[in-house]
């Protein structure tokens, strides 16, 4: 029952500061060297898929099935889609999202949120639930990426006529 509280705590910074950790995650990863697709993508995109994902991330991590359920979400916000028609390479994709993951726990680092070595430990097993959503993330938007590149491929290209 603690571990649950001490979740839900963190669950819910993620939601109640979705915006600035967002905010953080936009500063990242419109600078890193590892993201330059994302460099020129305007921020309000960018900000409503972090905010999107901060704000779902508890219902994503008590679903009974959360697999299908950030398979839902995915598809709801559109997150490969949005970075596959703005022609970010899968590779950016995905790096985006891990450095959204990291940016959630540094986020609950710098509000001291963990006191104790038990709090710890309950922050460990939070950390695994949450890193097999993102992982499912990963793997979902990989499909739906190799997905639109072969129906790119199969659509006819426009010529133009002379």
């Amino acid at each position: 029952m603690e571990c649950r509280i001490l979740t839900d705590k963190l669950l819910d910074l993620s939601k109640g500061h979705a915006h600035a950790i967002a905010e953080d995650w936009y500063k990242a990863v419109s600078t890193n060297s590892r993201t330059p697709s994302f460099h020129a993508i305007p921020k309000h995109k960018l900000i409503h898929l972090a905010v999107s994902t901060l704000e779902n991330l508890k219902k994503l991590y008590f679903a009974e099935n959360p697999y299908q359920e950030v398979f839902t979400f995915l598809d709801q916000i559109g997150y490969a889609e949005e970075t596959f028609q703005l022609k970010v390479p899968l590779s950016e994709s995905v790096y985006g999202l891990i450095l959204l993951r990291r940016h959630i726990w540094l986020y609950a680092d710098t509000q001291a949120m963990f006191n104790t070595s038990l709090d710890m430990y309950q922050v460990i097993e939070s950390l695994n639930r949450t890193i097999l959503l993102f992982d499912y993330a990963i793997y979902i938007v990989t499909q739906k990426y190799t997905d639109l590149f072969i129906k790119s491929l199969k659509s006819p290209v426009r010529s133009e006529k002379s």
